[in-house]
């Protein structure tokens, strides 16, 4: 969800009508929209594959919602879409956590009133404090990877891939960051990094760039040590961490300690489909690495790997 809809106002404290709340939902979000169009598809990015869909990245543009987190929950997307806007669109004007609240309460009482709701964003542990704010009674889990392995599935990934380039322009265009990029940068910018500011690009320009295996472990640690500090800010009992190695090694014990903290059932059908959908051949891809990238790698990764051991 908050990867969708990545816009600061949702999380803030000024009031928004239904009909603003529901604005920032289904306007179309212009990095993934572009990523459509380009062919540049995660494969968490499920709703330009249903096979009758109204909205497409050429012509309406996708909807933010739509793109993964309603196609996640019911193979009808569309019909969720407009069962949300005419409830939405009616809500009263108040803070952004309430209109939240309010939709993970009609979201679970569409689909089964569940004990607990559960978002989960990658990368999203830099916006601990705006969504601890927002909601001060919620649980924090820390879902994390070995750092040399995670490095490399980033460095797999168009996403991650965008980010030290999209520094990159930033940096030679003598800014602060790569949120004040906009089209008119490209101007600034050679040949192979401009057209990524436009409209249309080919995604080789991004798949087929040199980048250093480190950089991603620079990523990775940056992302770990300022996350790890901003997760300290959560009191103790409503945060917890889960070690991706540990959940293969023991799926079914940590899967219980997962449902425990949420607040929910293990219940055994559950537990029994997540297990057989974990894989098991993931783990090791840095120890395939050639000598002199893998020392690269576990040098970038070391100051997200020490704060990682300070907080077991």
């Amino acid at each position: 969800m908050f990867a969708s809809i990545p816009d600061s106002e949702i999380l803030d404290e000024a009031p928004l009508s239904g009909t603003e709340f529901w604005g920032f939902l289904s306007r179309p979000n212009v990095v993934t929209n572009s990523m459509i169009k380009n062919g540049a598809i995660p494969p968490e990015f499920l709703y330009h594959r249903m096979p009758k869909r109204r909205f497409d990245a050429e012509t309406t543009g996708v909807p933010a919602i739509s793109v993964m987190v309603l196609p996640h929950l019911t193979d009808d997307p569309d019909a969720l879409f407009d069962e949300l806007a005419a409830e939405v669109t009616t809500w009263p004007t108040r803070r952004p956590a309430d209109h939240w609240t309010a939709l993970f309460a009609t979201l679970g009482a569409r689909f089964g009133n569940p004990g607990a709701v559960v978002e989960r964003t990658g990368l999203s542990i830099g916006r601990v404090p705006e969504m601890h704010r927002a909601f001060p009674e919620a649980r924090f889990l820390h879902l994390y990877r070995q750092g040399p392995d995670c490095a490399v599935s980033m460095s797999r990934h168009f996403s991650f891939r965008m980010i030290p380039m999209l520094w990159e322009m930033a940096v030679h265009c003598g800014l602060e960051t790569p949120r004040q990029l906009t089209p008119e940068h490209a101007a600034q910018l050679p040949p192979d990094l401009a057209p990524l500011l436009s409209d249309r690009y080919d995604p080789a320009l991004v798949w087929d760039r040199p980048i250093p295996i480190g950089a991603f472990g620079t990523l990775w640690s940056e992302t770990i040590v300022d996350g790890l500090r901003k997760l300290d800010e959560v009191p103790a009992e409503q945060r917890a961490a889960l070690s991706y190695e540990t959940l293969l090694e023991e799926p079914e014990k940590e899967l219980i300690r997962l449902a425990e903290f949420i607040g929910v059932e293990p219940h055994r059908d559950w537990l029994d489909a997540s297990i057989a959908h974990l894989d098991g051949g993931r783990p090791g891809a840095a120890s395939k690495l050639a000598e002199e990238e893998l020392t690269s790698l576990l040098e970038s990764c070391s100051p997200g790997t020490r704060a990682l051991a300070a907080h077991q």
